[in-house]
C-alpha cells in the first residue's frame, strides 16, 4: 500500500511524456522566434542605412507587433504540469509561429526593394535602351496608321489612330522618370529614387502596348477582310435556304437582319470596317439559324386549336372535380401522395385560369400562348388523376381487413379511419 501512494505521488510531480515534448516544443520555439526578431532588427537596420528609413516599408511595424507577441509567449511559458500549463505551452508555440511569420513577410517585402535598389543603375540603362527602342518605332506607327486609313474607315481606327501619339508621350515620361530616379538615388534619397523608377518602367511597358495594339490591328484588319468575302457567300446562301422558312413565325424577322447586314457592306473600293462587319454579318447568320432551328421544331409539335384548347381545359376541370369528390369525400383516410398531387392540380387550375383571363380581352391567343396553356391543362389532368389513383389505393387500404381472430373479423382499425362507428361482427 506504501507503495502504491509513492507511486501515485511520484505521478503528481513527475510531467508525463506528453508534457516534456510539449515543453521542448515549446521552449525551441520561443529560441527560434527570438533569433528571428532579432535577424529581422539587424536587416531594418541595415535596409536604413542602404535605402533610407523611408524606404524600409513596414518591416519596423511589424517587428513591434512581434515583440508584442513574443512578450506574451514568454509570459505563458510556465513551468509545471497540468492541463492548463499544457495549453498555455500551445499557445506559446502558436504566437511564436505569428510572430515568425509577420517577420518573414515584411522581410522578404524589403529583401526585393532592396535588391531592386541594387540594381536601379541596370535597370535605368534597360529602360533608357527600350525607351531608345520604341522611340524610333513611332514614326512607323504613325506611317502605318496613315496607311490603314486609306484602307480602313475612321471608325474601324478609333481605338488605334491615338496610339502613336500617346505612346510618344508616355516615352517622355519615362525618360523624365529615369533622370529624376537617378538624381534622388544620387541624392540619397532612395524611397523616392525607387517609386521614380518603378513609374519609369511602367511607362515604358503601356508605351510597347500601345505600339504593338497598332501592329496587331493591321493583321486583325487583313484576317477580317479574308474572312468576310467567304462569310458573305455563306450569308448568301443562307438567305436562300431560309426563303422557303419564311412564313413561319419569327424567320422573318430574322431574314430581314442578315439582308440589312449583307446590304450595309459596301462596295469595293471604299473605306470600311472589315471587323465590324464580320461580326454582324456572324451574328444575323447566327440568329437566323436559331430562328430557323425554333420554326421548324414548332412545326413538328403542332400548335392546338383554340377549340382544342378548350376541350382539354373542360377535360382537365372534369377530373380535378373527381378528384376534389373523392378527397374531400374522405376525411382522414386520403395520405399524403394524394394530397400533394391534388393541392398541386388545383394550384396549376388557378395559374391557368390567370392566365386565359389576362389573354381574354385578345381576339385569339397567339400560337406560344396556346402552346403553354394546353401543356398546363394536360398537367392538370395528369396529376388529378394520380390523386385520384392514391385516393382510391388509401380507401382500399382503410377498409381492408386488418386483424382475423378465432373467425372473427376486427374491422375496428378501418372504421375508426373512415369516421363511422365500429363495425361489431
Amino acid at each position: 500500500m506504501a507503495g502504491f501512494r509513492a507511486g501515485r505521488r511520484r505521478d503528481a510531480v513527475e510531467p508525463q511524456a506528453p508534457d516534456v515534448e510539449l515543453a521542448r516544443r515549446a521552449g525551441s520555439a520561443l529560441i527560434a522566434a527570438d533569433e528571428r526578431l532579432r535577424g529581422a532588427i539587424e536587416e531594418l537596420g541595415f535596409a536604413e542605412a542602404e535605402l533610407g528609413a523611408d524606404a524600409t516599408g513596414d518591416l519596423g511595424g511589424a517587428i513591434v507587433q512581434a515583440q508584442a507577441l513574443l512578450t506574451e509567449a514568454f509570459r505563458l511559458n510556465q513551468p509545471g504540469p497540468g492541463r492548463e500549463a499544457a495549453r498555455h505551452r500551445v499557445r506559446v508555440v502558436q504566437l511564436c509561429d505569428e510572430a515568425a511569420g509577420l517577420l518573414d513577410e515584411h522581410t522578404s517585402a524589403l529583401a526585393e526593394r532592396m535588391a531592386r535598389a541594387r540594381r536601379a543603375p541596370e535597370i535605368v540603362a534597360a529602360a533608357r535602351g527600350d525607351i531608345e527602342r520604341l522611340r524610333s518605332q513611332v514614326p512607323e506607327a504613325r506611317e502605318l496608321v496613315e496607311r490603314l486609313a486609306a484602307r480602313y474607315s475612321r471608325a474601324a481606327l478609333a481605338g488605334i489612330e491615338g496610339h502613336p501619339a500617346e505612346a510618344a508621350q508616355l516615352l517622355g515620361f519615362a525618360e523624365h522618370s529615369a533622370a529624376v530616379a537617378e538624381r534622388r538615388r544620387s541624392a540619397g534619397q532612395h524611397g523616392a529614387a525607387s517609386i521614380a523608377l518603378e513609374a519609369s518602367v511602367d511607362a515604358v511597358h503601356r508605351a510597347a502596348t500601345l505600339l504593338d495594339a497598332v501592329d496587331d490591328f493591321e493583321v486583325e484588319a487583313l484576317q477580317a477582310e479574308s474572312r468576310l468575302g467567304a462569310l458573305v457567300d455563306e450569308s448568301r446562301r443562307r438567305l436562300a435556304a431560309a426563303l422557303a422558312e419564311s412564313r413561319r413565325h419569327g424567320v422573318a424577322d430574322a431574314i430581314d437582319e442578315l439582308r440589312a447586314a449583307l446590304a450595309a457592306i459596301p462596295a469595293v473600293g471604299v473605306n470600311t470596317d472589315p471587323i465590324a462587319h464580320l461580326e454582324r454579318l456572324r451574328s444575323a447568320g447566327q440568329a437566323l439559324d436559331a430562328a430557323i432551328t425554333g420554326a421548324r421544331e414548332r412545326a413538328a409539335r403542332p400548335v392546338p386549336s383554340a377549340s382544342q384548347l378548350r376541350r382539354a381545359v373542360a377535360d382537365a376541370d372534369r377530373v380535378l372535380d373527381r378528384a376534389r369528390e373523392v378527397v374531400a369525400g374522405h376525411p382522414g383516410v386520403i395520405g399524403a401522395e394524394a394530397q400533394d398531387r391534388f393541392a398541386r392540380a388545383e394550384h396549376l387550375r388557378l395559374d391557368l385560369r390567370h392566365h386565359l383571363d389576362g389573354c381574354a380581352a385578345d381576339a385569339a391567343l397567339d400560337d406560344a400562348h396556346r402552346g403553354r396553356a394546353m401543356g398546363a391543362a394536360e398537367r392538370i389532368a395528369g396529376l388529378a388523376s394520380e390523386a385520384v389513383r392514391a385516393a382510391r389505393r388509401d380507401i382500399r387500404a382503410a377498409a381492408r381487413p386488418v386483424e382475423r381472430t378465432g373467425g372473427r373479423l376486427h374491422r375496428e382499425t378501418a372504421s375508426a379511419a373512415m369516421g363511422s362507428p365500429t363495425a361489431a361482427a
